[in-house]
């Protein structure tokens, strides 16, 4: 009665310890002097968001795309310019020259000029001499042709300001790249610790049935060989569980590489720290939810973005070559004041200016056509690419689609499996219990138990990488 009594209270508490198998539950026995730190997939993901280098290097990208704005609209920037010149040789003063200019760059194209020169001297130029209070000046350059409706400084604003918003796409990019990549290695270190506990159970599953064989045969309820083959069931289970263990540190050396401070240094992680738990619903992808994400990609896809931001470049390239066809036609005009004084009307109207005018046109046009047909080529070539992208991005939403849909229906096929297994390696225990099985029998049920557990883990850990890829390839990430 007493060795009955024994064994009953061993297989209880086996079929105890299976359960907790299937389940995948993260046991934390192996370590119990140290409490596990769980690890959230939205906490880790936070932390790469907030402090990860890569991520703050791509937050650089809009403050250069700032200063490059800043940079392009320096070409609006009014100048001043003061020069004093005079010449003295053999006690004669030969001329004083001191010359002033501003000059106000406009948005159309067109100069402002303000001026005030002094200019005396015996030999001094007579068509440059002013009079002794010094001549000042306001005027305006006006271009007629080229440059009328656009100039480079107005292209080069107009391509910085664009390349904001492209910044603004790189950083998406950039940032989704990360965040994929960090996926992946969560979901394999969340993968590598429930196969770690999945196998730590086996092991002790089989501990304790070793331990229990050994008390039967002992008493004489068992042969010896039987022992002999539990032992080596046990050993082989704690060499697999050292492999897995090994796995799981590698796995967590890779995801500390994402784990950084708001100061900038990484941040230790160790044994003490675990992922979360493989629970969760699987959503089956619906035709609504595909159709949802292709034209999300379309509208919002960061490559889409910059490719159809380079081509309203090339245009604003396109239309400032095209006018470099047209003649440089400008005129110039300039009020002229002695000194200070206030103008009257009679003089703005008849007296006192200068005007001028100018006309230049290149006869065969070869280097400003050259440079429009270039400009025009790269436009189409753009739009090749634009086609390319726009196919690879939907096949590659789609082929993330079909893998998580089949992954959906394999997980659903595989818990099936394990719950029949489980019923299996059961069976198995009751028919051992009535002397018609072996330990052998007992073992083999048990492997393929803790094996199909091990390819629903991986499933499930496939499925969730899937579900990200699939967010990824239409441009959507946190």
């Amino acid at each position: 009665m007493k060795r009955k009594n024994s064994f009953a209270f061993y297989f209880f508490v086996s079929l105890t310890l299976l359960v907790i198998i299937v389940q995948c539950s993260q046991v934390f026995a192996q370590q119990n002097d140290a409490k596990k730190q769980i690890v959230s997939y939205e906490s880790f993901i936070n932390q790469i968001l907030q402090s990860h280098p890569v991520a703050a290097q791509a937050a650089l990208l809009n403050e250069m795309a700032v200063q490059q704005i800043r940079l392009s609209k320096g070409l609006l920037d009014p100048t001043i310019n003061s020069k004093y010149t005079t010449k003295t040789l053999d006690q004669k003063d030969y001329y004083y020259n001191w010359t002033n200019e501003l000059k106000v760059p406009l948005w159309w194209g067109t100069d402002i000029k303000a001026s005030y020169n002094n200019i005396t001297g015996e030999y001094a130029s007579s068509e440059d001499i002013t009079p002794n209070k010094g001549l000042s000046a306001v005027g305006i350059t006006l271009p007629l042709g080229q440059g009328l409706i656009i100039d480079e400084r107005r292209a080069t604003i107009k391509q910085a300001k664009l390349m904001q918003k492209i910044a603004d796409a790189e950083k998406v990019k950039i940032i989704n790249k990360l965040i994929l990549q960090a996926n992946k290695d969560y979901r394999d270190w969340q993968y590598s610790f429930s196969k770690m506990m999945l196998f730590y159970d086996g092991y002790k599953l089989a501990d304790l049935r070793l331990k229990a064989l050994k008390e039967r045969v002992i008493q004489g309820d068992l042969p010896s060989i039987d022992s002999v083959e539990a032992n080596i069931e046990a050993q082989n289970r704690y060499n697999i569980y050292l492999q897995s263990m090994l796995e799981y540190q590698n796995g967590l050396l890779v995801v500390s590489n994402y784990m950084w401070s708001p100061q900038g240094t990484p941040l230790e992680m160790d044994t003490t720290f675990a992922p979360e738990n493989f629970i969760f619903s699987v959503d089956k992808p619906n035709n609504d939810s595909l159709t949802q994400l292709l034209v999300f990609a379309q509208k919002n896809h960061p490559d889409l973005i910059k490719l159809d931001l380079k081509l309203n470049q090339l245009d604003i390239e396109k239309r400032m070559f095209a006018d470099k066809l047209k003649p440089k036609l400008n005129l110039e005009y300039n009020f002229l004041q002695k000194g200070f004084d206030a103008p009257s009307n009679a003089q703005f109207a008849n007296d006192n200016y200068k005007f001028g005018a100018s006309f230049s046109y290149p006869l065969f046009l070869r280097q400003e056509r050259g440079k429009l047909a270039g400009v025009k080529l790269k436009i189409v070539d753009t739009k090749y690419s634009v086609q390319q992208n726009n196919l690879e991005i939907r096949n590659s939403i789609k082929a993330a689609y079909n893998e998580t849909n089949f992954l959906a229906q394999q997980i659903a096929v595989q818990s099936s499996i394990v719950s029949n297994a489980l019923i299996m390696r059961n069976g198995e225990l009751a028919k051992f219990e009535s002397g018609e099985s072996s330990i052998f029998l007992i073992n083999t049920r048990e492997m393929s138990l803790l094996n199909h557990s091990l390819k629903l883990a991986e499933m499930q850990a496939k499925y969730m990488k899937a579900k990200a890829l699939m967010q990824w390839s239409a441009g959507k990430m946190p």
